[in-house]
């Protein structure tokens, strides 16, 4: 079968398609046929910029693992021992090491049901993205129906994401993002939209009581004065400094007043949270927004297109 590899650091050039083993799956496990995997930043970070990948024991001077991708929707081809949930032909969706390839093993515990309204491309630009804003805003943001929200990094794809949620949960958003994403954030349900290139929206005299940060550059004291009094500020991303202070000066900053201040850390894959996920999907709630598809032939490529734009919500690989 055919596997996108890469077996030494650096830009998309050292991404090779190769032929590998069809893989067998063992207790728990489930092997897919795969028709998408979509791309998410830790894909092209962890190749071109694998400092995290090396402190986790990822690779030294050359990656461990030469597989790349994790999101991944198809065909169940077959299941291994244990395997109680899925059968042979289930449409499925969820997250698994090495998706960039014609099959790829799952765990059980990692999978949910395709809706069967949706295409494979939609569902394989769900998961980590969308886990990433449903545990942000739910879980870390504790969203509440009427609350004002602000979603920076909005047209992205946990961005266009949290957007969506924050509706579906009753809120008030505020989508921060580029000149030309505003239409788009506005499209995917966006109350009101702020061009960051033309104002700095933590210092127009508005506040919020969840702030969401997927790209976020502003210090801790600026996200803390555009929150209202018990106002949570998340983040999920952005530079190295920024998820830094969020998570070592967070809490002592959440200490000094009513206002909550914290890194969300890495999305948990879980079952629980794909399985609504597809609800809202199948009910129309969240709509994948995706910006690009490629051939897995053209995996390269589409890597080198994340990597020099900014892509509006997803880049999705169709393999089948």
């Amino acid at each position: 079968m055919k596997a996108i590899l890469y077996t030494k650091y650096g830009p998309p050039d050292v991404l090779k398609i190769d032929e590998v083993e069809k893989p067998t799956p063992q207790d728990k496990q489930v092997l897919i046929k795969v028709h998408a995997a979509s791309i998410n930043a830790a894909d092209w970070r962890g190749m071109r910029y694998p400092i995290l990948d090396r402190l986790i024991g990822g690779g030294l001077l050359k990656p461990k693992n030469t597989r790349v991708g994790s999101d991944v929707a198809g065909r169940v081809e077959a299941v291994g021992e244990n395997v109680t949930q899925f059968r042979p032909g289930d449409e499925v969706f969820g997250c698994a090491k090495g998706a960039f390839a014609e099959y790829v093993l799952a765990r059980e515990a990692y999978l949910a049901l395709k809706p069967a309204n949706s295409s494979f491309e939609k569902a394989a630009a769900v998961p980590v993205a969308a886990l990433t804003a449903l545990q942000g805003i739910r879980y870390a943001g504790g969203i509440r129906p009427g609350q004002k929200v602000l979603i920076q990094g909005a047209s992205g794809g946990v961005g266009t994401f949290a957007v969506q949620l924050a509706k579906s949960f009753g809120a008030e958003v505020t989508a921060v993002c580029s000149t030309r994403n505003l239409d788009m954030a506005r499209s995917i349900g966006a109350d009101h939209v702020i061009d960051y290139t033309k104002e700095d929206f933590t210092r127009n005299r508005q506040c919020y009581d969840l702030i969401f940060a997927v790209n976020g550059y502003h210090s801790l004291s600026d996200y803390k004065r555009a929150l209202n009094p018990q106002g949570i500020y998340v983040c999920a991303g952005g530079t190295l400094p920024q998820i830094f202070q969020a998570m070592l000066l967070g809490s002592l900053v959440s200490k000094n007043g009513d206002k909550k201040m914290g890194n969300m850390g890495i999305a948990k894959v879980n079952q629980e949270d794909l399985v609504i996920l597809g609800e809202l999907l199948e009910a129309g709630k969240i709509v994948p927004v995706i910006d690009r598809s490629y051939s897995l032939s053209e995996f390269a490529e589409a890597m080198r297109y994340i990597e020099e734009k900014h892509a509006q919500g997803k880049v999705v690989i169709t393999v089948v």
